[in-house]
């Protein structure tokens, strides 16, 4: 007895005379050093996963903050003479970037008059619009939604554009185009319930994807009846009237591929932040992007409230690569001869980040973006159309020259010239007023006009910003915005050193702004 004592229990493993039966304690000993192994193998992968991520998150940082202490140290070794000239030269290019905004602001003037003339004669006819409805052509409004993100606010949407859109509902179909990594209950079959209910809706899940690209793609893989496809990101509002002047520019010329629209910051009165960012809107949409199509001879798609021919954006489709695949196919667009047109009666209304750090998430990843484009399609500036009967005019090319490579240059030119000023403060901090009018001019009488024409080029322009400002602009947010303008074009030249220190180090996190 005391021997069948030391004898252990076993465990058998199938065979009938018990040749393979392994002891159970040995057996446990392998499963806990096997969960063990597993355990720490866990551990170490998720400290590699930490350890990179931070490295990645911190190496941009790490880029522009050793730029602006480079840079300091540079001007504080250099001598007086280098100095000012350095200082000429930056003043004398930041004159030109605020000349060429003022006179994009107005060339802009025209687009405007014309618009509001259109409008007035439409509400005079009370909104008899030219084209009779039986010679409208069919449209798809998507919307794009990251349904994780935007939950809270999808089904208003989709009502909204249900009773409130004014087009001939035998030609509209509103497309809901939504990615989750997890279901939403009851939300997805609330939506997928109504769909079944009215005729004009279809709300599709996208399977696989990861992006707002992906989703625009899957849509083009669609058998679909429409002339034209709207996008819109979900957070937006379309115009009633806003679909139907788009509708209108498609058929008053045939040779226009693209209508983008006019996007208006509805959120403007949440906070100092969101009164800003609506200003900022209505001087990009109102001012510069119709300014600089009239003066250059061409438009962009901006990536919500873009009305585009079905074949072109099925065509082209976009690229779910690049950070701002909006941008990037705009410019495909123009690289295939296909023209786009700013139409200031297309109006929608969308949210505006309430927080900063929504904020800063956003503009980083808009910034990376555009140095992607930039990158990417410069070619555009010299080489030759490979479209048949397509040419690109030497205005188009200085335009697309302005826009990829003077435009990404001048977040070192306003930051350079910050850095000059910081290590003149530190090393001859002026003690009088003499002094201090040396500093800013070196006593070179044309600098002192540069000065001038930078101040009324920015006058010029907010003034213009404000005549065509949006109904949900209040005056003292004008004047707040131009107050504070100077720290905006210095913030927002960081923000783009951001952007360029993230593609240098590879950065590829996609960080959606958050919807309330």
């Amino acid at each position: 007895m005391e021997k069948d004592k030391e004898i252990p229990e076993t465990i058998t493993s199938g065979s009938e005379d018990g040749i393979f039966e392994v002891p159970k304690q040995h057996r446990s000993r392998a499963s806990r050093l096997g969960s063990g192994l597993k355990r720490t193998y866990k551990d170490i992968i998720w400290a590699i996963t930490v350890a990179s991520d931070g490295i990645q998150d911190w190496t941009p940082f790490l880029l522009v903050a050793s730029y602006f202490i480079f840079s300091v140290c540079i001007y504080m070794l250099a001598t007086s003479g280098i100095t000012e000239v350095f200082w000429f030269v930056y003043l004398m290019t930041n004159t030109y970037i605020a000349g060429a905004t003022v006179i994009e602001a107005m060339m802009s003037i025209g687009a405007c008059h014309d618009a509001n003339k259109v409008a007035a004669k439409v509400a005079k006819k009370n909104w008899t619009f030219p084209t009779p409805d039986s010679e409208l052509k069919n449209l798809d409004i998507i919307i794009v939604a990251y349904l994780p993100n935007e939950q809270g606010i999808i089904m208003d949407r989709i009502y909204y554009l249900l009773d409130k859109v004014v087009y001939p509902r035998d030609k509209l179909c509103i497309t809901v185009l939504y990615n989750t990594p997890f279901p939403i209950e009851p939300l997805e079959a609330q939506m997928h319930d109504l769909a079944l209910k009215r005729a004009e809706l279809r709300v599709i899940k996208v399977p696989n994807s990861k992006s707002k690209a992906d989703n625009i793609n899957y849509y083009c893989t669609l058998n679909t009846r429409a002339d034209v496809s709207a996008i819109f990101d979900c957070d937006h509002y379309p115009h009633p009237y806003g679909p139907r002047w788009a509708m209108e520019r498609f058929a008053g010329n045939s040779t226009i591929d693209i209508v983008q629209g006019r996007c208006v910051v509805f959120n403007a009165n949440e906070n100092t932040l969101t009164a800003m960012i609506a200003v900022e809107f209505d001087k990009i949409y109102a001012v510069s992007h119709p300014g600089r199509s009239a003066m250059f001879d061409f438009g962009l798609f901006c990536g919500s409230n873009g009305f585009w021919r079905t074949s072109l954006l099925k065509e082209l489709r976009m690229d779910e690569n690049m950070l701002t695949e909006d941008i990037d196919s705009a410019l495909r667009a123009f690289g295939h001869g296909a023209k786009a047109v700013h139409d200031l009666n297309v109006v929608s209304f969308e949210l505006a980040p309430v927080t900063l750090t929504a904020f800063w998430k956003q503009r980083l990843r808009w910034s990376q973006g555009w140095i992607q484009a930039s990158i990417r399609h410069i070619n555009l500036v010299w080489s030759r159309s490979t479209v048949e009967g397509k040419t690109r005019t030497l205005t188009q090319r200085f335009g697309l020259l302005s826009l990829l490579y003077i435009r990404e240059s001048s977040y070192y030119l306003i930051t350079q010239y910050l850095c000059l000023v910081f290590s003149i403060v530190v090393t001859e901090f002026p003690k009088s007023g003499s002094q201090l009018y040396r500093l800013v001019f070196f006593q070179y009488p044309v600098a002192w006009w540069l000065f001038i024409l930078s101040l009324v080029s920015l006058f010029g322009t907010l003034y213009i910003t404000f005549r065509v400002r949006s109904e949900f602009i209040r005056w003292w947010m004008i004047i707040v915005f131009t107050m504070t303008f100077p720290a905006q074009l210095v913030l927002t030249a960081v923000m783009g050193l951001f952007g360029h220190a993230r593609q240098v180090s590879k950065y590829m996190k996609w960080n959606p702004t958050p919807r309330t």
